[in-house]
Formats: structure tokens, sequence, C-alpha cells
């Protein structure tokens, strides 16, 4: 049913796996709808009490979205990844992210935006934005600072630093971090626990978190129709884009202070 994802329920636990392994997990248009359309079944799926988001493979979670495909989309066809992002916070089911490897870029905002982040040890988490000609103004911005506080996540955006599994822990970006080989197998067990929960609570506990945060979503819609109109169009946008491909410093003072 879907080229760039797995789909799969057991136990009344749905588990989406992003699968694009020779591209680092990254996002492209295709994974974004499979992404949203997996989200909307584990919605309304009476079966389905709780839910893993993981990345195929041992080394990427999700590296964000593929640069060249967004430089090059029609505006009217724009990658649905806030699509992505509103599902995961307002499907009524708690969503366990199983982060297996790098989570850079949007794959970071990908686990922050589930209920809950199991790491592996070797797991990484790095925003690269202003480094590669791109940002994430929405729910990427607002649900890191509230995450991990203000001065932490402009760190993360503006200084695109590295954080392993354990900083990442330290710092409250994920709940527990775990030899690598067990992320998934602990995701699970996570899941399994939620599903002893009371269903409607966790509904609308859930609810509430999102609801305090009811004008990021026009906000995030915002930013990206933006990012998508007229960044990724820029001078500035391709220059720090083939800089970071050529592994060369960008010549960014061409474009002003």
């Amino acid at each position: 049913m879907y080229e760039d994802i797995g789909f799969e329920v057991s136990d009344a636990i749905g588990t989406i796996t992003i699968d694009r392994q020779d591209k680092g997990n990254m996002l492209r248009a295709q994974t974004a709808r499979e992404l949203a359309d997996a989200l909307r079944r584990l919605r309304d799926d009476p079966q389905i009490g709780a839910a893993i988001l993981t990345g195929a493979g041992d080394r990427f979670f999700c590296v964000g979205g593929e640069h060249e495909e967004l430089q090059h989309l029609n505006p009217s066809a724009a990658l649905p990844v806030v699509d992505v992002y509103e599902l995961l916070d307002t499907v009524p089911k708690a969503i366990v992210a199983a982060v297996n490897g790098f989570a850079v870029g949007g794959g970071q905002v990908l686990q922050l935006m589930c209920d809950l982040a199991v790491a592996a040890e070797s797991a990484l988490f790095r925003q690269v934005g202003p480094m590669v000609g791109s940002f994430d103004a929405g729910y990427g911005t607002w649900y890191l600072e509230e995450t991990i506080g203000r001065r932490r996540a402009k760190e993360m955006w503006y200084l695109n630093r590295k954080y392993s599994a354990r900083e990442a822990l330290e710092i409250g970006l994920v709940n527990e971090v775990v030899p690598d080989a067990e992320v998934r197998d602990r995701a699970r067990e996570v899941a399994r626990e939620l599903l002893q929960r009371g269903p409607g609570a966790i509904a609308g506990l859930k609810a509430s978190f999102s609801a305090r945060h009811h004008g990021v979503l026009g906000q995030a819609r915002v930013a990206h129709d933006q990012l998508l109109t007229r960044y990724l169009a820029s001078d500035e946008a391709h220059e720090l884009s083939d800089a970071f491909r050529s592994k060369r410093a960008p010549d960014s003072g061409r474009f002003g202070r």
C-alpha cells in the first residue's frame, strides 16, 4: 500500500516505520502524504490504542526533508509535513517515538511531536535549518521551546549543534535512553503500558496539551507557505544548500546582515 513507509498493527499497537534507508529515511512529499494517511488510519481505527513511530534500519530515524525536491516544488503541491505534525499532535492516542538513529531537521521535529520518546544510545539530535537554507517557524520552534526551554531551543536552531542521546535526555528532549538493540522493544513496552490506561482519559489529556497551542497551526501554515514559496527559491537558500552539500563554508556575507 505504501512505498516510503511501513505500517502494521499488532496487539492493538500500530507501528509506522519510515523506510527510505538509502536516503537516510529522508522525507519527500510522498513520504509526508503516506505518513499523514497512516496517522489518519491510526486515528480512525478503534482497534488501535497506541502507536510507535520509528525509522527503518539502525542508523537513521529521519534526517529531515529532501532539500532538492523542496527547492523545486510547485507551491500548489507543497510538502504536506504540517499535516503530519498536526496529526501527531491531535490523534487522540499516545504515540511513542522509537528514535533508532539520527533525528535531524524535520526528523527531529517528528520525534518532538510524538507524545513520548525512547532513544537509542547512538541516536543523535540536531536542527540544521540555517546551515542548509531552511527553517521551521511553527511546530518545530514552539514545541521545542516548551520542551527544552527558550535558551536551549534557540541554541539548537541558531547554532545547529549536535546532541547525543544522553544530552537529549538531560535537557528533556527524550524520556529515556536504552541500548541500540532494545529501542523498538522498549517503545513497544511503553505502548503496552499505555494500553492499560483509560483511552478516554488519554484522549482528553492529549487534547488538553494540544489546545493551549491552538494558534501554532496557523503560524505553522504561514511559516511553511513562506518557506516553500519564497525562501527556498532565494539565492541565500541555494547558496547554503550548495555549500552544505559541497562541504565548504557558505558565502553568507553576500546576503547582508
